[in-house]
């Protein structure tokens, strides 16, 4: 394969975005799956030029086309694809896309390794331990990704049609992957000595421009290859869920797809975990520092605890029938700390500290929108403390800067309360969706980052240009701006993404039946 990694991703998600755009204009979503026939070579719609990339040359031929398993001369000459039926090739191209994604990946995590690690004017400006924070234990990925690549190369050799691949893929799962959730959990300190070194040693830094400039690395950054292994493990996720589509149901694929994908989950989410332990515990940390108790001290740092939202919001003083506003007097800022099982509400106080002046268990919130009280009142809502930190209910009448912020606070204070449109998780026939066109990196803990081609439901939306959606292929929840997809319009491909969606995850569904049984007994 000529392509990086990083490359081949964003090719193939692109590709994934035409087709479903292409899908989304027609009646029939099985009248064209450009994806698995003729991969298009037009360039992203002028909605995504912005954020595209460079021009690459991709692969060996020159028509900038991805090679497909039914392009390979062995499968053309084999009179194979007159024999097998259009489903079972789309699978085909489904399994030889894990196959062949991995082989990028793989020469990608070489050149990090060859390129940067082991180049020797860097290894003289770096301290062994500076070295083993910014490459941590890379050489155990590569020799995962290099065993794995071996094991699939050779399933496809056996046979011009690949009998699965998603068995070698649960093995090493559970064999091997957990390589990944060391290098994943280090980000944070990566991320950190990454930046630490740009600034302090400026020898590092040119060395590091030098080599980024190498032909070799195709105009791509030092910081997108250091990336690489969590990208590939969410990815990898995504290419089985891809082949759990297309295999016939209820048959031994089926199976063994399944338990690859369920085994994967684990992989991924211990590996956000991971990620988020690091940043945690540090901000819990910072926030105990700036928090001084008016009431009596509630103990701010637990395993368990993590930060959901923080904030300002103006408080309305005097009775809650006074909702005239005569006077901006009448409004005072309060500031909100909001974790997962606690809010802490405060006044801000000078050395950029907190006095805490009430808290309530977050299961004990309740709000409600206040409808209809004209501009001076526009975003304001009732927050309800069911018992505060005297033992008693409390009301408090807030204001928020804009609407997509109060609906961020109803949402995160209350998240029971019934949405604008219903999740997937209700098993809705139709529900809004959205395709994700621009990649978003979450600026604030209550949003979703998001990657190209993700399919989210709307749960509810802003008419200041904010989305709360619902990631179909791990039901993620988050806020994002409305500019960073495009609506899927064609309620039959909606019908298809969740009918889709439901069979990935028919196995998690049996399992939580399995344990609400339980718990019922």
């Amino acid at each position: 394969l000529g392509l990086l990694y990083q490359e081949y991703r964003d090719k193939s998600t692109r590709q994934e975005i035409e087709t479903r755009r292409l899908q989304d204009s027609q009646t029939d979503p099985e009248e064209s799956s450009p994806s698995e026939e003729t991969p298009s070579e037009a360039e992203p719609a002028s909605t995504t030029e912005s954020k595209a990339p460079p021009q690459i040359s991709l692969l060996r031929n020159s028509n900038s086309r991805f090679n497909l398993w039914q392009d390979l001369p062995e499968i053309r000459s084999s009179g194979v694809l007159s024999i097998l039926q259009p489903d079972e090739i789309k699978l085909q191209e489904a399994m030889f896309e894990l196959v062949t994604s991995e082989a990028s990946y793989y020469k990608s995590l070489n050149l990090l390794v060859s390129h940067f690690m082991e180049n020797e004017r860097l290894k003289k400006i770096l301290h062994q331990s500076e070295a083993h924070i910014l490459f941590s234990n890379v050489l155990d990925v590569m020799a995962v990704s290099e065993r794995f690549l071996l094991d699939l190369e050779q399933r496809v050799e056996e046979n011009i049609v690949i009998s699965d691949v998603c068995d070698i893929v649960y093995q090493h799962t559970v064999n091997h992957f957990s390589v990944y959730i060391t290098y994943v959990s280090n980000q944070t300190y990566q991320e950190r000595a990454y930046k630490q070194l740009l600034q302090d040693k400026p020898a590092f830094r040119e060395v590091i421009s030098q080599l980024e400039l190498d032909p070799k690395c195709k105009g791509l950054s030092f910081s997108s290859f250091l990336i690489l292994p969590f990208q590939r493990i969410t990815r990898l996720k995504l290419l089985v869920q891809n082949i759990l589509k297309k295999v016939e149901e209820k048959s031994d694929r089926e199976t063994t797809a399944l338990d690859a994908h369920k085994e994967l989950e684990t992989v991924v989410k211990a590996c956000n975990e991971g990620v988020r332990k690091m940043s945690r515990t540090e901000q819990m940390i910072s926030i105990q520092k700036k928090l001084e108790f008016k009431i009596k001290s509630v103990p701010i740092i637990s395993h368990s605890r993590w930060l959901l939202k923080q904030g300002e919001l103006q408080q309305m003083n005097g009775p809650k029938t006074s909702r005239t506003l005569r006077t901006k007097k009448l409004f005072r800022e309060i500031y909100l700390f909001l974790f997962n099982d606690l809010l802490v509400i405060c006044r801000q106080i000078p050395g950029d500290k907190y006095q805490v002046f009430d808290s309530a268990p977050r299961g004990l919130l309740r709000v409600e929108e206040l409808e209809d009280q004209g501009q001076s009142l526009a975003n304001v809502f009732i927050l309800r403390l069911l018992e505060n930190a005297d033992d008693r209910e409390a009301s408090y009448m807030l204001k928020a800067s804009s609407q997509s912020e109060m609906k961020r606070w109803m949402i995160s204070l209350a998240p029971n309360r019934r949405t604008k449109f219903v999740s997937f998780t209700s098993r809705l026939v139709d529900c809004p969706q959205i395709q994700c066109v621009h990649p978003y990196v979450a600026q604030q803990p209550d949003e979703l980052s998001l990657e190209l081609a993700d399919v989210l439901n709307i749960l509810d939306k802003t008419d200041d240009g904010w989305i709360f959606g619902e990631r179909l292929h791990d039901q993620e929840r988050g806020w994002f701006p409305s500019s960073m997809g495009e609506e899927i319009l064609n309620p039959k491909i909606r019908a298809q993404n969740l009918k889709e969606c439901f069979r990935v995850h028919k196995s998690d569904d049996s399992q939580r039946r399995k344990l609400g049984s339980r718990s019922r007994q």
